[in-house]
């Protein structure tokens, strides 16, 4: 296992080790119905890559070069919960070393029908600026559903970052929604088809 800063210090560029811990963890090849309902001849299960310590390293700092060099300085990220989740939180803990900090939050499916009834839980808070977070983005669906979400909630949305983009057109929709899209690995990054 390696610390974030052996991981910033070798010669392979954050970018190129997350594509290999992607492919070594993530991709499968075989017949798959996604949860769009296509049909696909491969399988990203990105939760293998974002949920281990090295995926989380990796994809906080990504995460947050890209929001600089794009100029998003949100204070919150977050997204649908499950896929999101850890992705909202390795930009959270990495924000710590690289200030301003970043807090993070999650999108129910559906809000609980108990307690405080919440759709939205973690540090989510009207007004604030915001950055969708997204595993995989294969129709754009659940950046959509999570940006009504925090939009009907007050938030303010400066646009959608995924670690992966299958490039089957979900990032044409939520740019066509209005929304600027930023992705750290496509599927042809990844060698896939």
């Amino acid at each position: 296992m390696l610390l974030l800063s052996q991981l910033m210090a070798t010669t392979t560029p954050l970018s190129e080790q997350l594509r290999d811990l992607l492919r070594d963890r993530s991709v499968t090849r075989g017949d798959f119905v996604l949860a769009s309902g296509r049909r696909s001849g491969f399988y990203i299960d990105a939760r293998r890559t974002t949920m281990s310590a090295e995926g989380l390293a990796l994809i906080g700092a990504l995460a947050l070069e890209r929001f600089s060099a794009v100029g998003w300085r949100p204070q919150l990220v977050g997204g649908l919960t499950l896929g999101a989740d850890p992705v909202a939180y390795a930009i959270a803990a990495a924000s710590l070393s690289r200030p301003p900090t970043v807090d993070a939050f999650t999108v129910r499916k559906q809000a609980k029908d108990h307690g405080t009834g919440k759709r939205i839980e973690g540090c989510f808070a009207p007004g604030a600026g915001v950055v969708i977070v997204e595993d995989v983005i294969t129709t754009g669906q659940s950046a959509l559903e999570a940006i009504r979400a925090v939009e009907h909630e007050g938030g303010r949305v400066f646009g959608v970052l995924a670690v992966v983009d299958r490039e089957e057109g979900g990032r044409t929709a939520l740019e066509q929604a209005g929304h600027q899209v930023q992705v750290l690995v496509t599927a042809t990054q990844l060698g896939l088809p």
